[in-house]
């Protein structure tokens, strides 16, 4: 069983970035673990990624170094067994609001006694093979990721009580949603709002998460982090179109 070497980074106070793919491509995982991504977001809430699909991305993930973590699209105890069975090592819950949200997907992501996620064995305990099943739970249990996402008002005013749930590792801010949320906000004030929302969560010992990253703005990357942000995600498609533009702008001035 593969030791989840996000979270170990993360419990060693690095920082650690995510590339986020939406679409079916094992080929862009490998990419990204061979560039040195920390981990891939695999976006099953806006992407059409069905689980068979996601396994393959996890099997891309594993052979290249990178942590598997998927956004999936939505709370029920069903959706966040079948991911993590594919291996996953994290899940990315969105528009979780309240404490009461937080506290089931967080059980719903761990075996007996930290939850009841079932158990069946399969890819997440090696299919059985060696070690003994007592040990297998603890250790899936100690390197499964939760990360509710706070991307709603309504999110932001509970957020106190949100971090006093159990079990959750992260708070992931993304700035999409929230926008909508604040009846399409000016990016100054949303920016406001979770420069607030991060050191609230690091006070609370959880890791904050900041999604909504424009790869060309490397100045507000930077400032988060400096607020405590410690889990970046940012878009595969984003980062390549830079390096394109890049290429581009380059070979121009060359000729």
């Amino acid at each position: 069983m593969r030791t989840n070497l996000t979270k170990a980074k993360l419990s060693q106070g690095k920082v650690v970035f995510g590339a986020i793919v939406n679409e079916y491509s094992p080929g862009t995982v490998e990419l990204f673990g061979a560039l040195g991504f920390d981990f891939v977001f695999i976006d099953c809430e806006h992407g059409p990624m069905s689980v068979d699909q996601v396994e393959n991305m996890v099997r891309a993930a594993e052979v290249f170094g990178i942590t598997p973590i998927a956004r999936i699209p939505n709370h029920d105890d069903s959706t966040i067994l079948r991911f993590l069975d594919r291996g996953v090592q994290g899940i990315i819950v969105p528009h979780v609001n309240t404490r009461a949200q937080a506290e089931a997907v967080a059980k719903a992501a761990r075996y007996y006694p930290e939850g009841h996620r079932g158990s069946a064995g399969g890819r997440p305990q090696d299919y059985g093979v060696g070690g003994n099943r007592d040990e297998a739970i603890r250790w899936v249990n100690s390197q499964t990721l939760v990360i509710p996402m706070c991307e709603e008002v309504e999110a932001v005013k509970n957020l106190d009580e949100i971090l006093k749930a159990p079990g959750v590792d992260i708070v992931h801010v993304a700035s999409g949603d929230l926008t909508q949320s604040m009846g399409n906000a000016p990016q100054a004030e949303v920016r406001r709002v979770m420069d607030g929302v991060i050191p609230r969560i690091k006070a609370a010992g959880k890791g904050v998460g900041i999604g909504g990253n424009n790869p060309s703005d490397i100045a507000r990357i930077a400032q988060v982090i400096k607020l405590g942000a410690n889990f970046i995600t940012i878009g595969a498609q984003g980062l390549m179109r830079l390096g394109a533009e890049d290429f581009q702008k380059k070979i121009k001035a060359a000729l």
